[in-house]
């Protein structure tokens, strides 16, 4: 599975999810869809967008994780 490493992102930044979602254009509720892992997709320029505004990569932002078997 793909874990969404966003919120840890924001807080090395010290930038709330309304900062960062006001300076890429993206309303409050899709930005916190993807922080909570609930996003089925990313655009590419959303990601382009989010990772240049933190100044980090999509690997700091996205982790495979493998899924852990019951």
């Amino acid at each position: 599975m793909i874990r969404v490493n966003l919120d840890v992102e924001l807080a090395r930044h010290k930038m709330s999810s309304k900062k960062l979602a006001k300076a890429i254009g993206l309303t409050t509720t899709n930005l916190s869809v993807l922080k909570t892992g609930k996003a089925k997709a990313i655009r590419f320029s959303t990601l382009d967008a989010i990772c240049r505004e933190l100044n980090c990569q999509p690997g700091d932002i996205l982790e495979y994780v493998e899924d852990e078997v019951e």
